[in-house]
C-alpha cells in the first residue's frame, strides 16, 4: 500500500536512534514534515542530518511537560500545525522484584508514561479533525521478562492511556491508536544484551513463529500506516508488531 503524507507535519519523539529513527525516515519518505526530538543535541542533530531537509530536531526532555510544550510552540511558529503525533521514547531500567528503588522506577515510570502524556497533552491544542496520535507500547505490556515489570506496567498504561483518551476527545475527529513491537533489532535492545548479544538474538530468532526478530522498519511501516488517511476508521486499537509472538 502506498502510503501518501504530503504536506503532513509530525512529531516523532525519542527518534535519535532505533525505531524512533526508523519512524521518522518512514513518514519523511512519505511526504510529511518531522520533527524530532531527543535529550542529546549531538545524537539528535546527527539524526536530523542522516534524515534529510524535510527533519527538524529539537532537543527536549519528554519527561519535563514545560519543554514539550515549548516544542509545540516552536512547530506553531515554523510550521504552523501539527498532524500526526508519535510518542515514542522510552527506557528500561530492570531490576527483580525486592531491588526496584525510587531512582529506577521513576526513570521508567516518568519517560514511557509521564513523557507520553506530557507529549500528547502538549500537542493536542494543535490538532485537528483527521489527526493521528500513535503511541509506541509493547509486547512487554501482557508478558514483560523478568525483572521488566516496571517497563511491562508502563506499556500496559499506554493501551489505557489510548483506550480512555479516545473517550476523553470524543468528537473531536482525532484518532489515538497504540503499536506495539516485540523483539526488535536495534542497537538498544543489542547494548541491554551485553556480550552475549548474538547468542541471545539468536534464542530469540528461534522463538519467533516466523524465524527472526524483527527490523526497526517493518514498525515504521505500521505506524505510517496509522498515522495516514488509510487508517482514518481505526481508533482504539493496539497492534502487535511481533511476528506472532503474542499468538
Amino acid at each position: 500500500m502506498q502510503i501518501d503524507l504530503t504536506a503532513k507535519v509530525a512529531l516523532v519523539t525519542g527518534a535519535s536512534s532505533g525505531i524512533g529513527f526508523a519512524i521518522a525516515k518512514r513518514l519523511i519518505e512519505s511526504g510529511a514534515t518531522v520533527v524530532i526530538t531527543g535529550r542529546k543535541q549531538d545524537a539528535i542533530e546527527e539524526a536530523a542530518a542522516a534524515l534529510g531537509e524535510d527533519c527538524i530536531p529539537l532537543v527536549a526532555d519528554v519527561t519535563q511537560a514545560s519543554e514539550m510544550d515549548g516544542v509545540v510552540r516552536r512547530i506553531q511558529q515554523t510550521l504552523g500545525k501539527l498532524d500526526i503525533v508519535v510518542a515514542n521514547a522510552g527506557v528500561g531500567a530492570n531490576a527483580p522484584l525486592g531491588e526496584i528503588d525510587d531512582e529506577k522506577f521513576e526513570k521508567v515510570i516518568g519517560t514511557n508514561l509521564k513523557g507520553a502524556l506530557n507529549t500528547v497533552q502538549s500537542a493536542l491544542p494543535m490538532l485537528r479533525p483527521g489527526a493521528s496520535i500513535v503511541l509506541i507500547g509493547s509486547t512487554g505490556s501482557f508478558e514483560a521478562p523478568s525483572t521488566m515489570s516496571v517497563y511491562g506496567a508502563t506499556k500496559a498504561g499506554l493501551r489505557a492511556f489510548a483506550k480512555t483518551w479516545i473517550k476523553d476527545i470524543e468528537g473531536r475527529g482525532i484518532r489515538i491508536n497504540v503499536v506495539s513491537p516485540g523483539a526488535i533489532d536495534t542497537p538498544s535492545l543489542r547494548d541491554a544484551l551485553g556480550g552475549n548479544g548474538n547468542s541471545a538474538i539468536n534464542a530469540l530468532n528461534e522463538r519467533s513463529p516466523i524465524g527472526r526478530i524483527g527490523t526497526p522498519e517493518e514498525v515504521a511501516n505500521v505506524v505510517a500506516f496509522f498515522a495516514s488517511d488509510a487508517a482514518s476508521y481505526i481508533n482504539g486499537e493496539e497492534l502487535y508488531v511481533d511476528g506472532g509472538l503474542k499468538v
